[in-house]
């Protein structure tokens, strides 16, 4: 049953997740034929306004711990490969920038938190994907994040490395942000040749979309390349992040979590097999 509290939070008049029966169903066949058609569905107002209030507060509130890092990525994230051609889009490097406020800085009451821990979230997310191996990411820094974006960023033309993404929007900046893809153009093949028509903004088969506050997206990346676009104005975009995989207690390497999260912890060392205090951290 759905708590006082929770009930506040997920839009379950809209959305009965926590509900077996019809009008679930409808909505799991919905997102389906989205996810089918383009690799991309959306619920609108998924949280409700209350929801969105207390999770932008909280946000706000952690802001400060965000880790920010700066580099330069192609849409693959893969190194340059000199024996390619020039104008091969794997040779193609944009600045990247990102700020992510770490899981373990949102409390276990805190409103993101009861949206995720929502007793009918995750099979909802499981069913909607189809995925028979799905597990909540065990990493104590990443299961639960919030990407953090500032006037100038934005996140350049890409794919994903895993299959799926699973975020809420949670406040707009002043301007900019729209998310913009180019849907299931590399599911059967590279498609180099379309790739490079994207990155050189002559593409006709580029979507985009204004993600609203509340909106919940479930996102297949890895064959759709996209972006957000530049922001502009003084207030920072939240977009939080769920993160599932198909083994249980999976925590990221003790590089992945320098790089995306400012530090280690203990747990990243052990499941590397390697003793934090024989290793700078």
């Amino acid at each position: 049953m759905a708590t006082e509290q929770t009930t506040d939070l997920i839009n379950l008049e809209r959305y009965p997740i926590h509900k077996i029966g019809a009008a679930r169903d409808q909505i799991i066949a919905d997102v389906q034929l989205q996810l089918a058609a383009s690799g991309c569905a959306i619920l609108k107002k998924f949280l409700t306004s209350k929801a969105i209030e207390h999770i932008t507060h909280e946000a706000d509130s952690v802001a400060a711990f965000a880790h920010k890092s700066y580099n330069r990525t192609n849409a693959y994230f893969s190194a340059n490969d000199p024996a390619l051609n020039t104008n091969d889009p794997r040779r193609r490097f944009f600045d990247r920038s990102n700020a992510f406020i770490p899981a373990d800085h949102f409390d276990r009451q805190g409103p993101l938190r009861q949206v995720h821990d929502f007793p009918a979230f995750d099979p909802f997310i499981r069913d909607c994907l189809q995925q028979e191996a799905f597990y909540r990411y065990a990493d104590p820094l990443a299961d639960v994040i919030i990407n953090m974006a500032n006037e100038g960023n934005g996140f350049p033309w890409h794919f994903d490395t895993n299959p799926f993404t699973i975020t809420l929007a949670i406040q707009n900046a002043d301007h900019g942000g729209a998310f913009e893809y180019a849907p299931n153009i590399r599911k059967d093949h590279e498609n180099f040749g379309e790739v490079s028509k994207v990155l050189d903004e002559q593409s006709d088969r580029v979507v985009s979309i204004d993600l609203e506050p509340g909106d919940l997206q479930l996102f297949l990346g890895r064959y759709s390349l996209h972006r957000v676009t530049p922001l502009k104005g003084k207030r920072p975009r939240y977009v939080a992040i769920f993160s599932y995989v198909d083994q249980p207690d999976m925590v990221g390497s003790p590089e992945r979590a320098r790089q995306l999260y400012g530090r280690v912890l203990p747990i990243h060392w052990e499941r590397a097999g390697r003793r934090a205090d024989t290793l700078a951290d």
